[in-house]
């Protein structure tokens, strides 16, 4: 379809209608409103500490223009001043309170005290490429981002097998009590996180607390993930099953070769979910982890927070970047979400 005409077209031929108007506000207005954090997030990024903290924040990243001045050991900063009707550019010595004195880079001599409502910083465009480096190089940075994928890929596996084949079993068997181990399983929903939480880490420090697998084996049964694939399953037709087994397949063969296959669009929505799940779980890894060699993506990023200070810089720079590898499997898999999800609902 031709973008154009796609964009262009209206719910009445040749004029528009309110809901026409409607549906681009909403749209446009979503669209605004998930995509402008992450844009700020990332412009926020490229800039020096000193610049994320600064009142009025600026949206392209700038740094304050630095001078060697004779008699000052230190690069200073420059600064547009108005003194007498007349715009000057002037380096800042100190700040105290609402005074600032300044001093002429070019000509240093007397101090000039003047107030800070009436000066402006001197900035440049600047990429702060050390908010990605440093991180990189001093903070195990590649040590966490190595464990998120680790527990992500390993968890998610795990989640679609196991889950496909307590779906295949309640879709595809007919035994007594199997609508009742449903609604069992769909009932732990309800049940809140902080009340599974204290027996599930119980579990894991009698087995071995502080490792990556006592982060996974936790999370691969899922609910969710059973009713996803168990309402798309039940639109399989039962005919392929009894023609396999009358062909002498084996009841793994026909789950293997036959099921999983057919139920990729359902798969691929799961796999969506869990990557997103398992990528961005930050409290069950806080508690069952303590080495920092062990420290999944999130909880690494954690400590970069400290009890007085807090380096937003490598924080918003290290958080870019862990949207792109849960960015490329949502590309890669967008095409499922719509035909996984309105499948379960048939039957």
């Amino acid at each position: 379809m031709n973008p154009i005409s796609f964009l262009s077209r209206t719910r009445r031929a040749g004029r528009i209608d309110i809901t026409d108007i409607l549906s681009w506000v909403w749209l446009i207005g979503g669209t605004l409103a998930v995509l402008i954090p992450v844009v700020w997030a990332g412009l926020s990024s490229l800039k020096p500490a000193a610049e994320i903290t600064r009142f009025p924040p600026s949206l392209l990243p700038r740094a304050a223009v630095e001078q060697t001045v004779p008699g000052f050991d230190k690069p200073l900063s420059l600064w547009n001043v108005t003194i007498d009707g007349q715009q000057r550019e002037m380096a800042m010595i100190r700040r105290i309170g609402l005074k600032a004195q300044m001093v002429d880079p070019a000509n240093p001599g007397q101090p000039v005290s003047v107030d800070v409502k009436g000066i402006t910083p001197v900035q440049h465009l600047t990429v702060a490429t050390e908010n990605f480096t440093d991180p990189l190089t001093r903070f195990n940075f590649l040590t966490f981002l190595k464990n998120s994928v680790f527990v992500t890929v390993v968890a998610t596996l795990l989640t679609l097998i196991v889950n496909a084949m307590a779906a295949f079993a309640l879709s595809k068997y007919k035994f007594r009590g199997d609508t009742t181990v449903f609604v069992i399983i769909i009932s732990t929903l309800m049940i809140p996180l902080a009340v599974v939480m204290v027996p599930a880490y119980l579990v894991i420090v009698g087995v071995g607390a502080d490792n990556l697998w006592g982060v996974i084996l936790p999370t691969v049964a899922s609910p969710t993930a059973v009713f996803l694939l168990r309402q798309y399953m039940l639109t399989i037709p039962d005919e392929l099953i009894e023609a396999a087994r009358v062909d002498a397949a084996s009841e793994f063969c026909i789950f293997w070769r036959i099921i999983l296959p057919l139920t990729a669009p359902a798969l691929a929505v799961l796999a969506i979910f869990s990557v997103l799940w398992r990528w961005n779980d930050f409290l069950w890894p806080l508690i069952v982890l303590n080495s920092r060699e062990n420290f999944t993506l999130q909880v690494g990023l954690n400590a970069f927070q400290g009890e007085f200070s807090v380096q937003w810089h490598y924080i918003l720079a290290m958080t870019f970047l862990s949207l792109l590898p849960v960015t490329v499997v949502f590309l890669f898999l967008q095409k499922y979400i719509t035909t996984g999800i309105a499948g379960t609902g048939m039957k």
